[in-house]
């Protein structure tokens, strides 16, 4: 599909309401990097989560005359959130040229999440993937015939405006967003999901995550991809991006543990350590972050357990590994990581199958 085919009018004004959630993900092959608004460097691919989720209900209601601007009101988690509003503002600003009967409504938007913010999970993606569907919902009431393919591929589409990795966090189990002449129909402009292929091993794979920090970052993605543009690594962070992509979708298919341990926790570094060397530089891991990460390395050593980490443009670690090793996973956390995450707290989740109407 290209750009123009999302761009729907209308005459028809109903009021109404719609409801949906939609999950994080975590990306295996990291995104690093824009080539425009919202186009990615390379491509990535993620795992899509399963109980990290945001709720986002949309009332919305008929205005009387037509603005060429989008009035709503937002709340999260029952209150204001004033430096929230600002992005919605932006998204909205993004999005109204694909959207333009939005500008016949007011809008009431509600949103919570299952998981705490600055927790180490990507709460933009999910939330501006569940803001996308509701919208998403509205349009279809507005074209019945719509098809779903098209509406699943729009929803990503809008997503991506409001947050890059939110693209990903519509379909399930693993998603690809970025174009790859690996992917017959990967793109730039929405994710796509992997295949049928996918082994059944990543089908249930858990992701913990540890909690290191939870205080809000120095530094924000858009300000890290920002400086990629004169980064002295940009190009060859492409190759390398594009070459673990390869691999990647060859070990989701075989169930290679070993494969996957390295290629993820290698993306994951490679990630830290585009960070270390821009100009200016910044560091968003923390001393407890490395130690955490040797723990890891040591246990998986000792025990043969393919357990690995990843981390997203933040502190806090993410812990992938089979189901069948959950209970040994947990007793590793809860003796010898628990006390070096911030109140002892950490996170549960799985791989999930994408957002749904509630």
């Amino acid at each position: 599909m290209k750009e123009n085919d999302f761009i729907y009018e209308s005459n028809q004004l109903i009021d109404g309401k719609v409801k949906w959630i939609a999950p994080s993900n975590i990306a295996l092959v990291k995104y690093w990097g824009k080539k425009s608004v919202q186009l990615p460097e390379n491509p990535s691919i993620s795992f899509t989560l399963s109980d990290c989720v945001t709720e986002t209900e949309v009332i919305y209601f008929t205005k009387k005359r037509k603005k060429e601007f989008v009035d709503f009101d937002y709340l999260f988690e029952g209150n204001p959130k004033k430096e929230f509003d600002s992005k919605i503002e932006l998204f909205f600003k993004r999005i109204y040229k694909y959207v333009p009967w939005v500008r016949n409504f007011y809008f009431q938007i509600n949103s919570k999440n299952s998981f705490p913010h600055s927790s180490g999970i990507a709460s933009s993606a999910s939330s501006m993937a569940s803001l996308s569907l509701c919208l998403m919902d509205i349009e279809k009431s507005l074209f019945p015939k719509m098809k779903l393919d098209y509406f699943n591929n729009k929803a990503s589409f809008l997503s991506r405006l409001g947050s890059g990795s939110a693209s990903r966090s519509i379909k399930g189990p693993i998603c690809i967003w970025g174009s790859s002449p690996l992917l017959k129909n990967s793109n730039d402009y929405y994710a796509v999901e992997f295949g049928r292929n996918i082994h059944d091993v990543f089908k249930s794979y858990r992701d913990t995550i540890l909690i290191i920090d939870d205080k809000k970052k120095k530094i924000s993605s858009s300000m890290g991809h920002e400086l990629m543009k004169n980064h002295p690594f940009s190009n060859q962070r492409i190759i390398q991006s594009n070459k673990n992509l390869d691999s990647l979708m060859h070990i989701l298919k075989t169930g290679d543990l070993e494969g996957f341990i390295k290629i993820v926790e290698l993306e994951a570094l490679s990630l830290h350590a585009l960070m270390m060397t821009s100009n200016p530089s910044y560091i968003l891991i923390k001393p407890e972050t490395l130690y955490v990460i040797n723990k890891i390395i040591d246990f998986r050593e000792i025990t043969k357990t393919p357990i690995c980490f990843t981390l997203d443009a933040g502190p806090n670690l993410h812990l992938l590994y089979p189901e069948n090793f959950s209970s040994k996973v947990l007793d590793f956390i809860n003796s010898e990581l628990i006390d070096h995450c911030k109140n002892r707290k950490f996170i549960l989740d799985k791989v999930g199958e994408g957002a749904k109407k509630i």
